[in-house]
């Protein structure tokens, strides 16, 4: 297979992958803070007109904070203010996580990418693609794929699993009725008890056939427990989180940390609502707020912008960051590779949340970015050659102003001033 491969940034200095991330001057990092107040007026401009209740974003340049500022409200009806350390749901943002801790535990030996899942999970040896459905019962007919799915097909999407809730019309009714859930607040439910339940049913197209985005993520989070012998939030915090000082990064939000968790909105006519109801396949919004037990790694987490920005930072640091190592220089290079070469597919590097600028002629991005956003509107991109991280957070869903998250990066890089 034909692979392209993103320059990775080799070049980093040690003191760079030892420090923590820091504020500095944007001037110091060639940025221009005129410049940088266009982002000031686009956002400020949404709040005023309601369109949004509010945003946090944040650039980092070689490792250095130059732009981290607070809009809005989190709560418009009480008039609270956004705050930098606001914390969101960053749904999809999950999935660059969890790919991060199935390749920490490749690096350990405990398994090979090109093996088949159902090694390590019986429930899914000799999987079915679906040949018929009747949408009167959600009834269905199966034959055989002909092939097992693979560790490598579930970090890139291209297993023919698909996604409840917001897949397609067919899979959305059988995993319903099946009670598969997708992820985003299904805290009464039991991953492991849902992952066999998903492993019996059938696959959208054969593996590696297509491009499909889907569950995979969920039944890596499983495969975590599985190969590590830990519940899956317990990995993250011990292994990832705790090391990279993301204290304010969980599936479920500690008591303490409860007033900072920002509300849903909705605004599908242009005018943010708080949402009083449910979401997705019917769940409760207030998720982070439960004492949970499913822990989703394609849609469960809740983050900062200030954490997550520590979690990107260590892949343009090759792998380590707050002077700890989680993943070796080529490691991080395999990740940052585009995987597919499927007509439908964009670049996927080796985890989903990885996604590859694959030309640097289109956008504004270097060649070799990644990126990806969360379903609530949140957006983060990492730049190598550049060195620059952005994210910008709302709390919207449902909402025609997703592309803040694109307006946002365009603002970034017209105020790069070196």
């Amino acid at each position: 297979m034909k692979k392209f491969v993103c320059p990775i940034l080799l070049f980093l200095s040690f003191s760079i992958h030892a420090q923590v991330l820091t504020p500095a001057k944007p001037e110091a990092t060639g940025f221009s803070p005129e410049r940088l107040k266009r982002i000031d007026n686009m956002v400020q401009s949404l709040v005023q007109q309601e369109a949004i209740p509010g945003a946090v974003a944040l650039i980092v340049r070689n490792g250095k904070i130059v732009f981290h500022q607070a809009y809005g409200f989190s709560d418009t009806e009480t008039k609270k203010a956004m705050q930098k350390d606001n914390i969101f749901r960053i749904a999809s943002q999950s999935k660059a996580i969890t790919s991060l801790a199935v390749m920490m535990l490749w690096e350990e030996g405990k398994f090979l990418l090109d093996e088949p899942i159902s090694k390590y999970i019986p429930e899914f040896k000799n999987p079915s693609v679906l040949k018929s459905f009747n949408a009167a019962d959600s009834s269905f007919t199966t034959e055989p794929a002909g092939r097992e799915i693979t560790i490598r097909q579930l970090l890139t999407h291209t297993s023919g699993i698909d996604y409840p809730a917001i897949g397609s019309t067919e899979f959305k009714a059988i995993y319903a009725k099946a009670g598969v859930p997708s992820g985003i607040g299904n805290d009464t439910d039991v991953l492991a008890d849902k992952m066999k339940i998903l492993a019996k049913l059938p696959l959208k197209h054969k593996p590696g056939e297509r491009w499909t985005y889907g569950l995979n993520t969920d039944v890596l989070g499983y495969l975590v427990e599985i190969w590590s012998g830990m519940p899956f939030d317990q990995f993250l915090k011990k292994r990832i989180f705790d090391p990279l000082g993301m204290n304010d990064t969980w599936f479920y939000l500690p008591k303490e940390k409860y007033n900072r968790l920002v509300p849903i909105y909705t605004g599908n006519d242009g005018k943010a609502k708080k949402v009083t109801g449910t979401v997705f396949d019917n769940v409760n919004i207030d998720y982070p707020k439960t004492e949970g037990k499913y822990f989703s790694g394609g849609a469960g987490l809740s983050s900062t912008v200030e954490d997550y920005a520590k979690f990107l930072q260590l892949f343009l640091n090759n792998g380590q960051y707050n002077g700890v190592r989680l993943l070796s220089r080529k490691t991080i290079e395999l990740m940052l590779t585009s995987q597919l070469t499927l007509p439908d597919a964009s670049p996927v590097g080796l985890g989903f949340g990885l996604e590859t600028a694959a030309n640097d002629f289109r956008s504004v991005v270097s060649l070799g970015t990644f990126s990806w956003a969360g379903a609530f509107n949140t957006h983060y991109w990492a730049d190598p050659k550049e060195k620059i991280i952005g994210l910008i957070f709302t709390n919207m869903y449902d909402t025609p102003h997703w592309n803040i998250g694109e307006k946002f990066k365009v603002l970034t890089y017209q105020a790069v001033n070196d």
